[in-house]
């Protein structure tokens, strides 16, 4: 259930409240964990690729590009673990019973700020003030 401003009940009070919830969480993480593999199956290729090719990144003009993009790919695979790693904590939370609860004022997590961002540990006024 959610009160009348959509935010989530304290302590995600209901059975049914807390198994939509695993299953939000849940589905996350599945997304996550494909992205993981995708990404590390983008970066295992790129690596493949340079390791077939005598590559002098200064004098090849490729080199710099490739460069790039292999650490393009290693930054968003560092994001995407880490991410995981939120879903983990807020599975945890979940288990726990403080999910849903803003980390900095105490407040409810609104249930539609959880659905876009499952992993949240702030509420919207929190995370505006602190920049994320």
């Amino acid at each position: 259930m959610t009160d009348p401003q959509g935010a989530a009940p304290d302590s995600t009070d209901s059975p049914d409240e807390r198994d939509s919830l695993r299953r939000l969480l849940a589905a996350e993480r599945v997304d996550t964990v494909s992205q993981i593999a995708a990404l590390s199956s983008d970066f295992d290729g790129i690596v493949e690729a340079n390791a077939l090719v005598a590559v002098d990144d200064e004098h090849d003009p490729e080199g710099s590009s490739t460069a790039f993009e292999r650490a393009h790919v290693a930054s968003l695979l560092a994001q995407t673990r880490h991410h995981l790693d939120d879903v983990d904590r807020a599975l945890e939370r979940l288990e726990a019973g403080e999910y849903g609860q803003c980390a900095v004022c105490g407040e409810p997590i609104p249930r539609e700020r959880l659905e876009v961002r499952p992993a949240a540990t702030t509420c919207v006024r929190c995370a505006a003030v602190a920049g994320g």
